[in-house]
């Protein structure tokens, strides 16, 4: 189904009118104590009253306005199919969120057969919104707002590269960091989602991580493109649909990163 058919001034209404409901659930339970239950039984995935109820009203307001379109939520499932598909991370970056760093971010995504072409980026707490539908991607703060473009870097050698930490290389992708870590010029970790905006701001070059669900990335696929960045899988497939995932600030960093990752 063709993009050309979507009304995306509508898409980014309601992109829009789904974070603010949301930040009205994350942002009074942000630096306060919190019940934290433990997805898994073996290691830790956090998940708090705020990742569930800002799910819950973003989940709401897409429904009324799209009743047809399917909706891939984090905490909720999936409802509904569809060409149409929005993908929802309410705090993206839960472990920021308990431990009081402002590196969270509520993401949403919009996909058109499985390809994100609209998303947001919201971390309430700064006051930060990252948006992007086809042609625009933009940045606003209170009064600020600005167009995303990102730093033109094409050299491994010079670029600043994010993870959310090397740890989630351990194993068999171990070397793939290695490789990437002694290649770049500096490393930074715990970014979460807003290393993906800030490499779409211009503030990083290469963000590399493996083992993406789709509601981790989806939202920030367009975010990157659309201010000039590239975005793949590392076998150079579409990223929107999670997997091992890097990010870059130029078509021509991204072929050089994964050329480097694939041999490591």
């Amino acid at each position: 189904m063709p993009a050309t058919s979507i009304d995306f001034a509508r898409i980014e209404a309601v992109l829009r009118q789904a974070s603010a409901a949301a930040a009205q659930h994350t942002l009074p339970l942000f630096r306060t104590p919190l019940a934290i239950d433990n997805k898994l039984d073996a290691g830790f995935d956090p998940v708090t009253e705020a990742d569930k109820g800002a799910e819950t009203v973003i989940r709401d307001i897409i429904a009324q306005a799209f009743p047809d379109h399917q909706i891939i939520g984090e905490e909720w499932g999936t409802t509904g199919q569809g060409h149409h598909s929005w993908i929802i991370d309410p705090v993206d970056g839960t472990r920021a969120f308990i431990s009081g760093a402002p590196v969270w971010g509520t993401l949403i995504g919009f996909a058109i057969d499985g390809v994100a072409v609209a998303g947001l980026m919201s971390q309430p707490f700064i006051g930060e919104e990252f948006i992007a539908v086809p042609g625009r991607s933009t940045y606003r703060r209170g009064e600020l707002l600005r167009t995303n473009q990102t730093s033109g870097q094409t050299e491994l050698a010079a670029a600043r590269v994010f993870t959310t930490t090397p740890n989630l290389f351990s194993g068999e992708h171990w070397s793939k960091w290695l490789a990437v870590e002694q290649a770049t010029r500096l490393q930074r970790f715990g970014m979460d989602c807003y290393g993906y905006a800030l490499l779409a701001a211009g503030q990083a070059d290469l963000v590399i991580e493996p083992y993406l669900n789709t509601y981790d990335i989806a939202a920030l696929v367009p975010i990157i493109r659309e201010a000039g960045g590239a975005i793949a899988c590392w076998d150079g497939s579409e990223p929107s649909g999670g997997g091992n995932v890097v990010a870059a600030a130029t078509p021509q960093l991204l072929d050089r990163a994964l050329e480097l990752v694939n041999a490591a």
